[in-house]
């Protein structure tokens, strides 16, 4: 009876490890970009996925956001080493630097190191970020 309990036993453990293998469900893997044009990403050292599986994240892809800037006052850039870069100016006055638009330029790099998150059903792939 014991030796039948333990059988029982091992046969759910399977089917359960089964169901959730078939359903695949979120999983982070690591990737390297093996080639940004096409957009290339190696998984596990088997697999090698493309633009059209990957999801990117703003963490890693050029974007434009707003920033807002105080005032600068009373010095002017004049170029040279970090030192000398800035000088006083007179008569001392400021200007108001107000919201601008920056990019900020974080694309992916051929060798990038990057986290990656497998969706349900192992479809896609959203990278996350990059590791460093």
């Amino acid at each position: 009876m014991l030796g039948d309990i333990n059988e029982l036993m091992q046969v759910l453990k399977k089917a359960s490890v089964e169901a959730m293998e078939a359903a695949k469900p979120v999983q982070t893997c690591f990737g390297k970009v093996v080639s940004v044009s096409p957009l290339q990403i190696a998984i596990e050292q088997k697999m090698t996925l493309g633009k059209a599986q990957l999801i990117l994240t703003r963490n890693v892809t050029d974007h434009t956001i707003k920033i807002t800037g105080g005032n600068i006052r009373d010095y002017y850039y004049a170029g040279g080493t970090p030192d000398t870069a800035t000088v006083p100016v007179s008569p001392p006055h400021g200007h108001a630097i107000g919201e601008m638009e920056i990019t900020v330029h974080n694309g992916l790099v051929t060798g990038d190191e990057v986290l990656l998150v497998r969706q349900q059903e192992g479809q896609k792939y959203i990278v996350v970020d990059r590791i460093r």
